[in-house]
């Protein structure tokens, strides 16, 4: 690099340096929920799109669509500004008269209660009622035995949540989907890298989605995609994602041969929204992906060393389970405090937060409970009370690339340090 790039470049790198994520300093200790996964070269790379004009969705977002499909092993991948717009993306396709079979308004469609708002909003904006079923208490993800029951007459569809990069036993999920023809939506937005018996969560149903948030395993600041092996959805995915326009999808000649009186430029064949990504965040993601492994490598590393640490307090605190089969991408360290401890959440993330160590409430906890859903039709399926408890008693840390030996040790000479004083005695 020569000239007013290398000058360009110089001057990033030291623009940068005051704001990158420093090693821990146990003399100001602090681990927070997330530390930046980008640095300069993500910075470049989106600079390079702002200087050249090439800003809107093109071969960028193309190039890194490819890469995600490559690493993940799908046929086809549409990338969205958000994982809740591949939420919304995903569940318009399927209520589509373009698909078939298809959900349609009044179908039933089972949510786990542990969910984030978007998995569910998508149901409702479509007409559809969510079923909520409660959780499997060590795993976090939806209870397989809770869905067989929560199925109805007017059930159509499941749509499940790798909850904090868990995959959900995909085994039982797969089976009740096939025996009761229900459509299978997989959320993977938390779970990026997981995988069930080898293969990619998302690769088990219709579509998964995935989110590319900023405090997401990698990042395109905001973004999201999804995957799909099945071609026609594939297409209709890029059709719906912008305007309703085939300008985007592989094989546009059936589309120019039945309507050629109208310029294939502006050729509307369906509905459509607009939920394109930017070049910038094609560039950026494109930069991340090569991180992916590494940063996947540390959060495992860093659940197992605190599993083993608290595996003493087993009483107390719930650690969640890997399911077994599944490769867990760590999204965060999830904890729950058991009804018998004599403390409460709130006390023990009182005390990490005072020490430094920032937390937050698992998801939205339990969705049934949340006085957005009661505005809309829905069903509960039975008792909640797995999700119930761990709306009230669960919580994480920070569990990423920025947490080293130094920050884990702390975190868990902290929890010691809590357990020794407010603990059983």
């Amino acid at each position: 690099m020569k000239g007013p790039d290398a000058a360009l470049r110089r001057a990033l790198d030291r623009s940068w340096e005051p704001h990158a994520p420093r090693p821990f300093d146990p003399r100001q200790p602090s681990i927070r929920l997330h530390e930046a996964t980008f640095g300069p070269d993500e910075i470049w790379a989106a600079l390079q799109c702002l200087v050249t004009t090439h800003v809107t969705m093109g071969e960028k977002v193309r190039r890194f669509e490819a890469g995600v499909r490559k690493k993940l092993g799908f046929g086809h991948g549409v990338m969205v500004n958000s994982g809740s717009s591949a939420n919304l993306l995903a569940v318009s396709a399927l209520c589509n008269p373009a698909v078939s079979p298809r959900l349609q308004p009044g179908d039933e469609v089972i949510v786990p209660a542990l969910s984030w708002s978007t998995t569910v909003w998508p149901l409702i904006q479509h007409g559809l009622v969510p079923v909520i079923v409660d959780i499997d208490p060590l795993t976090l993800n939806i209870d397989p035995e809770a869905a067989v029951r929560a199925v109805g007459p007017r059930t159509r569809g499941i749509m499940v949540v790798h909850v904090y990069g868990n995959p959900c036993d995909m085994d039982a999920i797969v089976d009740l989907a096939r025996r009761r023809s229900l459509i299978l939506i997989e959320d993977c937005c938390e779970a990026l890298g997981s995988a069930y018996r080898g293969r990619s969560v998302g690769g088990f149903g219709r579509i998964g989605t995935f989110s590319f948030y900023y405090s997401h395993h990698i990042t395109t600041l905001e973004g999201g995609i999804c995957l799909t092996d099945d071609f026609e959805l594939g297409e209709l995915l890029r059709i719906l994602r912008a305007h309703g326009w085939v300008r985007e999808v592989q094989d546009p000649q059936p589309y120019l041969k039945a309507h050629p009186d109208i310029h294939p430029r502006f050729l509307f064949v369906n509905l459509g929204y607009n939920v394109r990504p930017t070049e910038l965040q094609g560039a950026f993601g494109s930069v991340q992906l090569p991180k992916l492994r590494p940063f996947l490598k540390a959060r495992a590393a860093n659940a197992a060393f605190w599993r083993r640490e608290f595996a003493r307090y087993a009483e107390f605190l719930g650690l969640q389970q890997a399911t077994p089969g599944g490769t867990h991408s760590w999204f965060g360290f999830p904890i729950v405090v058991s009804a018998k401890a004599p403390f409460n959440a709130r006390e023990l993330c009182a005390f990490l937060e005072r020490r430094g160590i920032e937390t937050r409430p698992l998801i939205c906890g339990n969705v049934a409970e949340q006085p957005g859903l009661k505005l809309f039709p829905h069903r509960v399926a039975g008792p909640l009370p797995h999700a119930h408890h761990v709306m009230s008693a669960g919580f994480t840390y920070g569990n990423h690339q920025g947490v080293d030996t130094r920050a884990r040790r702390y975190a868990a000479d902290t929890v010691h340090e809590f357990m020794s004083a407010r603990g059983p005695r």
